[in-house]
């Protein structure tokens, strides 16, 4: 899934980043407004994943979506 993919559906896929990554906060969630970016940062920062890992798995994410 593109990058504006992911922005066009964001509120519909606020959902499932919520399910797979319970730890960000609604708030958190809003912030990232579809920016794979900033959503790789908050799973990194969140989980201490390194930024390959956490750019991996939001990577498979959206792949599997």
């Amino acid at each position: 899934m593109n990058t504006d993919m992911i922005e066009g559906k964001w509120k519909e896929l606020k959902g499932s980043v919520r399910a797979k990554w319970g730890e960000l906060t609604d708030d958190e969630i809003e912030q990232v407004a579809g920016e794979r970016e900033k959503l790789e940062g908050l799973v990194q920062q969140k989980y201490g994943k390194t930024k390959e890992a956490a750019k991996r798995e939001v990577d498979d994410f959206f792949d599997s979506i």
